[in-house]
């Protein structure tokens, strides 16, 4: 799985450097990150909608919609997908519970 992210990951940062005008992706980096956080949060709202609708073809596509947009809120971050992928494989065989209540309070 990590391999398709990897070469996405790859991808988006070749396309900070690219021409916002023929690059869907260096448009939105230049938009900067409010754009980019508006455009994952219309993702999961059309997510959670395909979801409810219950047809596997549109919460596939919605949630590779999310994914995509999310990668690219990380890249525009300085994150990888690598960086979520070990805070997952740390909270592997931790209770949800635990791991909540371990998170620093604001």
């Amino acid at each position: 799985m990590s391999d398709i992210l990897d070469k996405l990951a790859e991808v988006l940062e070749q396309r900070k450097s690219a021409d916002p005008s023929s690059s869907y992706v260096a448009k939105l980096y230049a938009k900067g990150m409010d754009s980019i956080l508006k455009k994952v949060g219309e993702e999961a709202t059309e997510t959670v909608l395909a979801a409810k609708g219950g047809k596997k073809e549109e919460i596939i596509y919605e949630t590779a919609d999310l994914w995509f947009h999310t990668l690219v809120m990380l890249a525009q971050a300085g994150l990888k997908p690598q960086d979520i992928l070990d805070e997952l494989a740390r909270r592997e065989g931790i209770s949800g519970v635990v791991e909540k209540n371990s998170r620093p309070k604001d």
